[in-house]
């Protein structure tokens, strides 16, 4: 078991949305110390304000989009933090709902930076130590759009495939090694905090934050490989093994409406 309390975790993107939340949640249920990661300075004021009264906060102002910036901030995070027992890569954008023939070269970039290859280059910085301690668990955000094919944000589901596609990977290598570092890979549908404002869902729900941060918290505590959100997405795959893909796409994409939940997208208003 993975033990929040008396741990240090590092939350990227922990200033806002559900990393806000999980970092309160975290010191409510005692951690040792949590370590932010946002690029937004304003918001990073605020939850410093807002969560230090429950325990020790630090942040750091940083864009996960560089690489080099990345290595960088761990390494200062490592020397005035110490050692990071979880590391939550949280951190994640959408930039519109455009066809792919329609996508900018620039937010491609940026979208597969963020969400694919920052949690990569963070996580390869974190985990030779957390090998060399034995100890440590590192998870993944991913996306429930990671394991279903999905119009008007084709970038987006590309840069949360290659996410689960690592992270399991990783948790392999992992069981391989015999090592006692654990990774957790979460696919979350849609959840309401802005990130996804226009959003319409048919028949899953859209998933509320609070309880959605501590069921993501709890799977860490209990070492899951894997956490789907809502729990019937887990069967997504295996409809797709067993189904035409003509039935599938009409199925998933027409009736529960899966393929048209981007048509009135706005996101979050800055």
């Amino acid at each position: 078991m993975t033990k929040i309390k008396g741990s240090t975790l590092l939350i990227t993107g922990g200033a806002s949305g559900i990393g806000r939340i999980m970092c309160r949640l975290s010191l409510e249920m005692g951690a040792k110390k949590v370590v932010i990661w946002d690029i937004n300075e304003e918001s990073i004021k605020n939850t410093i304000k807002e969560l230090s009264p429950l325990g020790e906060v630090k942040a750091y102002k940083v864009d996960i989009s560089d690489s080099k910036a990345v290595v960088e901030t761990y390494y200062k995070t490592s020397e005035e933090c110490g050692n990071i027992d979880i590391l939550i890569n949280n951190a994640g954008i959408v930039t519109g709902n455009n066809t792919f023939d329609k996508q900018r070269i620039s937010d491609i970039e940026r979208i597969m930076d963020i969400n694919a290859t920052a949690p990569m280059v963070l996580s390869a910085q974190v985990l030779p130590d957390m090998m060399a301690r034995n100890h440590g668990h590192i998870c993944n955000i991913a996306s429930a759009a990671g394991m279903i094919a999905n119009p008007r944000m084709a970038t987006y589901v590309a840069s949360k495939w290659a996410m689960i596609g690592w992270s399991d990977s990783v948790r392999i290598e992992l069981k391989q090694a015999k090592s006692k570092v654990r990774f957790t890979t979460v696919a979350p549908y849609f959840i309401n905090t802005g990130m996804f404002n226009g959003v319409k869902s048919r028949i899953f729900p859209i998933l509320k934050p609070e309880p959605t941060a501590k069921k993501i918290l709890r799977a860490i505590e209990k070492n899951k490989n894997f956490k789907g959100l809502p729990f019937g997405y887990h069967f997504i795959r295996f409809c797709q093994a067993l189904l035409p893909t003509s039935i599938f796409d009409y199925i998933f994409g027409e009736v529960v409406g899966i393929f048209h939940a981007m048509d009135n997208f706005t996101g979050r208003k800055l």
